[in-house]
């Protein structure tokens, strides 16, 4: 059985034991709304410059860790 049947039916197997009503409605819900379809989101060409950019900093090595980047966003916010 492929990866992909055996989380579907073990997936099943879970549906089948719940009892709560607004579990299942929320579940149906979530279930419903996602596309098994790729949807194709079209970017603006500011949005690719801004990829562009974004490609040429960590080429050029102009990064920052998720560490710095939060406490510049602390002390940006505590200035406010």
């Amino acid at each position: 059985m492929t990866t992909v049947d055996k989380i579907r039916n073990e997936l099943i197997d879970k549906i089948l034991t719940i009892r709560n009503k607004e579990f299942l409605e929320a579940l149906d819900k979530i279930i419903s709304s996602s596309s098994s379809e790729t949807e194709i989101v079209q970017l603006s060409d500011e949005q690719k410059q801004m990829l562009q950019m974004s490609e040429e900093d960590i080429a050029n090595g102009r990064l920052i860790s998720q560490d710095e980047m939060d406490k510049r966003n602390l002390e940006w916010l505590s200035a406010m």
